[in-house]
């Protein structure tokens, strides 16, 4: 898994009826895109990531 900032880690919900979640990746800290991931979520607060199998990352338009 590769992430850079300003890209979107989606995390799908584990469940059926659980939402999916969406945060803003503000820092990488792996070498060369590699999580761990800062992430910034819709509520604001920021939390350092280590995405599973059930997360994808969306790379910023542009």
């Amino acid at each position: 898994m590769r992430a850079a900032v300003g890209d979107r880690l989606h995390v799908h919900g584990r469940k059926v009826g659980n939402p999916d979640h969406l945060g803003e990746i503000v820092e990488v800290r792996g070498a060369d895109g590699a999580p761990p991931y800062l992430v910034r979520h819709p509520d604001g607060h920021e939390s350092l990531v280590f995405p599973g199998p059930d997360c994808v990352v969306e790379q910023a338009p542009g």
